[in-house]
């Protein structure tokens, strides 16, 4: 069971999620319904470390195993809702962590997500401006990737 809640007009998810890095490039999700790229990632169980669910999701999405570098980022997210969330006000908590690079972009992805095919795409860091793919401020923070963990609150 994933850390999260839907309270009336309110939603809330505790999500981890994955930087990996290749040759310039960033690994980004899109599926066949929304108009945006996304994060790899997904939502912690209950129990389950932030670490070990970024792998786990990172294997369910990508069909390969990447192991954890450091924790790179803590996002505080609030923003409104679309699709399936349309009009409620959410929130969500996602430890980003940056992956360690495999040295290669192959990947053995096979990914659905509620019944959508997810693709996965490397885009590349320099012009993720030229994208309208979330979260947004990848497109400055990746180019000069800090050593410490950052806190990130954004308000859409």
């Amino acid at each position: 069971m994933d850390c999260g809640f839907q309270n009336g007009n309110g939603w809330f998810r505790y999500r981890a999620a994955a930087i990996i890095i290749e040759d310039g490039h960033v690994l980004f999700v899109k599926n066949q319904v929304d108009p945006y790229y996304y994060s790899v990632g997904g939502g912690v169980h209950l129990g389950e470390k932030a670490e070990d669910a970024v792998k786990r999701e990172v294997l369910e999405e990508t069909g390969v195993v990447y192991e954890v570098d450091r924790l790179a980022f803590i996002h505080e997210n609030f923003f409104e809702g679309s699709g399936t969330l349309e009009g409620i006000k959410c929130h969500e908590i996602s430890f980003y962590f940056l992956m360690i690079s495999r040295g290669t972009k192959e990947l053995a992805s096979n990914s659905y997500s509620q019944g959508v095919q997810e693709f996965m795409h490397w885009l590349p860091i320099n012009k993720l401006k030229d994208y309208v793919a979330y979260p947004t401020f990848f497109a400055d923070k990746l180019l000069n990737l800090s050593e410490n963990v950052e806190h990130i609150v954004t308000c859409e």
